[in-house]
């Protein structure tokens, strides 16, 4: 535990020494705010609640999570770092891990400085804080999903615009399967229980389900399952280009 903390802390602190955290930040609460206020038409809409708000996440969370979780290995063996991380008293598992949860407490810090949003609506209306609320643990477990599906392919080249690019296509099919853009490129040979399997995989239809105030088992178990597989897929991915 001590030295998944002194990876997590390293880490964590290694984002604000640079402009990287603030550039993010900036980009994400701009953006955020612009497409519920203004794109979203959240002053038209004559409710008094955030959903169009959590509507836009999934599409800023497309390119801002990959953004983020490029640097996370493909930057360490670019600059030859893994090798030295490697030779020291850590655990494989502890630097996968303390790595992961510096970046998704870091998106976390973002969304929490959302915060005046929720304020205003309370202020203009009366809402259901309960789906509020709901729509923000969605947000963060997405997120992490995303940075754990990040993390994997970063660790598979150096090369940063590769990871991102490919982050970028891998969660969009995630985000879309069970979607009519990706179910119409399925071959109609295709078991019934697989396309049930693709279709189940979806982030967005988890994330719903979880925004609208619900909190089932089984969308917490989805997106907690889709960060350990990822995240035990990376301590792989690593460990055979450590052996390489």
């Amino acid at each position: 535990m001590n030295q998944l903390g002194v990876i997590f802390r390293r880490e964590l602190s290694s984002y604000f020494a640079t402009p990287l955290a603030y550039v993010f930040i900036m980009i994400f609460l701009v953006s955020a705010g612009s497409f519920a206020f203004f794109f979203g038409n959240f002053f038209q809409s004559g409710q008094a609640d955030l959903r169009i708000f959590f509507n836009y996440h999934p599409w800023l969370y497309l390119f801002l999570v990959p953004a983020l979780s490029m640097r996370l290995w493909a930057e360490e063996r670019k600059s030859g770092t893994l090798e030295l991380l490697m030779t020291l008293p850590v655990s494989l598992a502890d630097m996968v891990l303390g790595k992961f949860l510096a970046a998704w407490v870091f998106t976390g810090i973002a969304l929490i400085l959302t915060f005046p949003i929720w304020i205003t609506v309370n202020y203009l209306g009366d809402p259901d804080n309960g789906v509020i609320l709901g729509g923000y643990i969605g947000s963060w477990l997405m997120a992490g999903s995303l940075l754990s599906v990040g993390s994997c392919i970063s660790a598979c080249t150096k090369n940063q615009v590769i990871a991102f690019i490919i982050t970028v296509v891998v969660c969009f099919f995630m985000m879309m399967s069970g979607m009519s853009i990706v179910m119409d490129w399925m071959p109609d040979w295709f078991a019934t229980w697989v396309l049930e399997s693709i279709a189940a995989l979806s982030f967005l239809s988890h994330f719903n389900s979880i925004s609208k105030g619900v909190l089932e088992i089984r969308d917490l178990l989805y997106f907690l399952i889709m960060m350990g597989g990822w995240l035990m897929a990376t301590a792989i991915v690593i460990d055979i280009k450590k052996a390489n």
